[in-house]
């Protein structure tokens, strides 16, 4: 290991080093522990007798070499402080733990596994130009058996298999470091290196990534670098002072009850950065999703306090050494600041995220949809707005777990209006988002209208699909799915400002909205109407020979109003043309069309 890299922050492999590795009969153990008086190493090889760890040359790290400790064998460091106690510790670089509640590091071979998806790898990308559409998941409460988990081996298949179904060409997983409290969601961690052993074991995780791959489907992990648990047996006060932590409490606790790491410290850059390159490298992520960036970003997450300048150029750097590493690599942002240029390159004063949380067009949108639909004409362009400032980066629509907890109602409850009246509002909602700029996430449940709030504890509610007017949505929101991935209008000029045009965003008093997707050779109309009135659009001076419906979300077999038996295609042989002179043969042709819309309804046409 480049110490002198370690130590100022610059490597992303310092887990090839640190830790516990193997070799043929025996396993070589490291941790990085400055300050602590002395430390040895207990385990199943032992009978949990200590072992001695002497100092390396560095000072710094202590180290030794164990004939006969192998793969599977449970162990742990104890770190002697200078008061004279002792702290057992669980290895911070550690592949895998032992189930919660206890805390033992496992041996683990790190190479065991051959991968198998190098064609997926060779094609892989960032999906700049092609869609991009995330399924975001809870591991252990998407679908359960009857007692207790299933693994990342026995989920891959049938959570793979719906994905693909329904119309989603990737999966974001919430965090699957180890932590011992469930109802953390992942977000508060102990084993930074460890895939939770509730799912499996890291072996179980990479059949499941495979399988995902071998099905043309991606791979996200929530990742966290912001912040960790506070248990004895982990990172806090690892060797008797602060090494992760800040040293002062103002700023090293945070609004989570967990402590923040020390942006500050070259060490703790370098076991972050190296992290990311672990998962990404180890497990073949396709990407990652970093949590909390604004408490990066600021001091405490709060722009009053100021920028945390080492904190922002840590996040640069690991940023743009996972890219040159990996060019094919996704890094998103979860950012609800103002910053400017998070998805630009680090070289030009970027963060160097490929995309950002549109969290502005999330709170918008769910805020409309939430409003009376007179009062709509009021709050008309929530709608609008952000095609106002859409530009600025490279976005993702997120309605992800945060929108569906914590009393704010799940997306179909958050629609004005009673049970019946708040599913064509979703649906109208749902073909608003996917037909808007840039990458899609929606969290699982919102497919088919989950009407409880998400629960960690509990699966999800599948047995909703037996009444119709559920089964219908999903219908619907699969079929919108589909239409995503494979018009290329949808996506495929997301961040270029020709790949979206307003026809008509002024009819407040309607709330009507008309717009065009368009790529190299696709175009596409869209129409919204959010009241709750039946109306007829006139779309005048239209340059198209002919409408070819696409979806409509008031469709009766999605539980609408309107019954469709077959493609429906407007042309100008059955519209009035707008002019009184005939003109030439070879000339665009240019009519007026008059569309029904029906009261929160939406309608994409193909134009040609």
């Amino acid at each position: 290991m480049d110490l002198y890299g370690f130590y100022k922050g610059k490597i992303l492999d310092a887990y090839e080093y640190l830790g516990c590795h193997t070799y043929f009969g025996g396993a070589t153990f490291r941790t990085y522990a400055p300050n602590a008086q002395h430390v040895s190493v207990s385990g199943d090889f032992s009978n949990w007798e200590e072992v001695p760890m002497f100092r390396t040359s560095d000072n710094s790290i202590w180290e030794c070499s164990i004939q006969g400790a192998n793969p599977g064998m449970k162990y742990k460091y104890n770190i002697y402080l200078r008061n004279g106690s002792m702290v057992e510790h669980t290895d911070p670089y550690a592949f895998a733990m032992e189930p919660v509640p206890n805390a033992a590091s496992i041996i683990t071979d790190l190479y065991a596994h051959t991968w198998e998806d190098d064609e997926w790898m060779r094609k892989r990308g960032n999906c700049w130009n092609k869609p991009m559409n995330v399924y975001e998941i809870h591991m252990g409460s998407w679908k359960k058996p009857d007692e207790g988990l299933y693994t990342y081996k026995e989920i891959a298949k049938p959570l793979i298999d719906y994905v693909k179904e329904a119309g989603y060409n990737y999966i974001e997983i919430m965090p699957l470091g180890e932590h011992p409290c469930t109802n953390s969601w992942g977000y508060q961690q102990t084993g930074f290196y460890s895939p939770t052993s509730r799912y499996g074991t890291p072996e179980d995780l990479k059949y499941f990534i495979e399988y995902a791959h071998a099905n043309d489907i991606g791979v996200i992990l929530d990742f966290v670098p912001v912040h960790f648990a506070v248990d004895a047996y982990g990172l806090a006060n690892y060797d008797g002072t602060p090494i992760y932590e800040y040293p002062s409490n103002d700023i090293g606790y945070n609004e989570w009850g967990s402590k923040n790491f020390n942006h500050c410290r070259g060490e703790v850059q370098s076991f972050l950065a190296s992290c990311a390159r672990y998962w990404l490298k180890e497990f073949h992520f396709d990407g990652l999703r970093m949590d909390a960036l604004s408490n990066i970003i600021y001091w405490q997450g709060n722009s009053s306090r100021g920028v945390n300048r080492n904190a922002v150029e840590f996040i640069k750097h690991m940023n743009k050494s996972l890219k040159t590493m990996d060019l094919s690599i996704i890094l998103i942002a979860e950012d609800s600041t103002t910053i400017d240029k998070v998805t630009d390159n680090p070289d030009y004063g970027g963060l160097g995220f490929d995309y950002k949380w549109d969290m502005g067009w999330m709170n918008d949108t769910l805020s409309y949809f939430q409003i009376h639909p007179y009062d709509r004409m009021r709050d008309y362009h929530k709608l609008t707005f952000s095609m106002m400032y859409y530009y600025n980066e490279h976005f993702m629509l997120p309605l992800s777990h945060d929108e569906v907890v914590h009393g704010k109602a799940t997306i179909l409850q958050k629609m004005n209006g009673d049970y019946d009246m708040k599913f064509p509002q979703a649906r109208a909602l749902y073909m608003y988002m996917y037909t808007h700029p840039g990458k899609k996430l929606t969290f699982m449940g919102n497919e088919f209208g989950q009407l409880r709030e998400w629960d960690e504890e509990k699966e999800q509610d599948w047995f909703m699909l037996k009444y119709p007017i559920h089964d219908s949505f999903y219908q619907y929101i699969k079929k919108l799915n589909h239409l995503y991935l494979n018009n290329s209008a949808l996506y495929e000029r997301d961040y270029t400002q020709d790949g979206f045009q307003w026809v008509d965003c002024h009819r407040e008093g309607e709330r009507i909205y008309v717009y065009e997707r368009r790529s190299s050779d696709q175009t596409i109309l869209v129409l919204l109407n959010l009241s709750d009135a039946k109306q007829t659009y006139h779309l005048e001076h239209y340059n198209a020979q002919k409408l070819t419906m696409l979806l409509s979300s008031d469709n009766e077999i999605y539980s609408g109003s309107t019954r469709y038996d077959d493609t429906v295609v407007l042309s100008l042989d059955s519209a009035s043309a707008n002019s009184d002179e005939a003109a030439p043969e070879d000339a665009p042709k240019s009519g007026s069309f008059d569309i029904e819309l029906n009261a929160f309804t939406g309608i994409m046409y193909l134009v040609e």
